[in-house]
């Protein structure tokens, strides 16, 4: 598992609610238990610094690492899109981008590529973008980072035909190839799961265990996020394995977020303050991991 993605998703699913910074040594620690040496760890997060997603303090002789705005609105978006187990239900309306960047602008239009797939767009034409959820922070945050207003334009619209709108779904987007990697996860994760229940109530699974495998299963499920769209129900195909994904990865990921957490904090506390962490926050109700 690649380094700086693993910093991500504990930045994701434990730091942010920990006042969103850490010591050096206390990630380093962490890491530790993936296999990831210090040398490896101290490159990533400086890669991070300078890609803008955190920035360095210093106190006394130590260094601390905290999200930027930028990182800490990233987090948020992910963090909404992972826990959520069910959409809104959908109004009927897409959210489109239309841009025409200059070719001297390239890498831009690249990135901003890899931003609207991240955000759950879909190409229906040649710089043309659309996605059946409410982006429009989305869409004006990546305007305003890549500084492109006067090659884009943004609407709120309906489909008119001919077609059905499950067509756009079909022409944007690989459903049965995403809906084959959700099979692949539920046939991956329901043992592993019905494993990590037995080895918690024997004893036989350790906080460090459970923190590994809490990591390891956010971290896998977070994938999702670069090829699910999440499509409102509406549009999606009668038999679709994305809703018991959900439903598996919250199961899984309740069974393991005390111990998991408590190992994360006998971490941290060395290092770094716990008043840090968010009065709000509580560990085993995530808000987000409900089906109302």
């Amino acid at each position: 598992m690649n380094t700086r993605s693993m910093i991500f998703t504990i930045y994701g699913d434990y730091i942010r609610h920990y006042g969103s910074e850490i010591w050096i040594g206390s990630l380093i620690k962490l890491l530790k238990e993936f296999g990831h040496n210090e040398q490896a760890v101290r490159a990533a997060i400086s890669r991070m610094n300078k890609q803008g997603w955190v920035e360095a303090r210093k106190e006394s002789n130590r260094s601390y690492y905290y999200l930027t705005l930028r990182g800490i609105d990233r987090m948020e978006e992910a963090a909404t899109r992972i826990f959520k187990l069910k959409q809104e239900k959908w109004d009927g309306k897409w959210t489109m981008l239309i841009y025409s960047i200059p070719e001297e602008k390239r890498a831009i239009r690249d990135e901003l590529r890899k931003e609207l797939v991240w955000s759950g767009f879909g190409s229906i034409a040649n710089s043309c973008w659309i996605s059946p959820n409410r982006l429009m922070k989305q869409v004006k945050t990546l305007v305003e980072k890549y500084e492109i207003s006067d090659y884009v334009h943004i609407f709120l619209t309906e489909y008119q035909g001919p077609h059905e709108n499950i067509r756009l779904v079909q022409d944007c987007w690989d459903i049965p190839a995403i809906n084959s990697k959700y099979k692949k996860f539920i046939d991956i994760y329901q043992k592993k799961y019905d494993l990590a229940k037995i080895g918690i109530q024997t004893g036989n699974m350790t906080p460090a265990d459970c923190f590994v495998e809490r990591t390891k299963l956010v971290h896998e499920y977070r994938k999702f996020l670069f090829i699910d769209p999440g499509l409102p129900e509406e549009l999606l195909p009668e038999i679709w394995f994305g809703n018991q994904a959900a439903q598996l990865f919250s199961d899984y990921y309740k069974e393991l977020v005390v111990p998991a957490g408590e190992f994360f904090e006998s971490v941290f506390s060395e290092g770094n303050h716990l008043y840090k962490k968010n009065k709000k926050y509580d560990i085993f109700q995530h808000p987000l991991l409900n089906e109302e």
